[in-house]
């Protein structure tokens, strides 16, 4: 398991949005995500049709980039891990109701166990820049 410095964690938290790289007959697809950080794991919620999750189902490995480009200072976190997918159960409702609670777009339209699933990222391995 990969530990995260205080100074990674606070970036962590103090952001919401990060880019996903998932892979599929060695092509990759990158797309903008919002997450949740609980408990040392990543978490996204996505819909059954995305390309993100059919890749995911075939190819678990995933990459996670969370950064900031600001004239002063960039600074991000570069992530690889291993994605699993919860579609029920005691896991899926306790970060679905995190998910509930810090995200608006979710309390504006909610879902039920089955109808959006939840990817979990143990992540393995980092690199980060501009951090300290």
């Amino acid at each position: 398991m990969v530990h995260f410095t205080p100074k990674e964690l606070e970036f962590i938290k103090d952001n919401e949005c990060c880019r996903l790289a998932t892979s599929s007959d060695d092509k990759p697809h990158v797309v903008p995500v919002s997450y949740l950080f609980h408990a040392d794991q990543f978490y996204i919620a996505t819909d059954y049709n995305t390309k993100k999750f059919s890749n995911i189902k075939k190819n678990p490995n995933i990459s996670l980039v969370i950064d900031v480009y600001k004239q002063n200072g960039n600074r991000g976190l570069t992530l690889q891990g291993v994605a699993r997918i919860y579609e029920q159960g005691p896991i899926f409702a306790d970060i679905y109701s995190r998910f509930y609670q810090k995200f608006e777009w979710v309390r504006n339209d909610p879902w039920k166990e089955y109808e959006a699933p939840i990817i979990e990222i143990t992540v393995i391995s980092k690199s980060s820049w501009g951090i300290n």
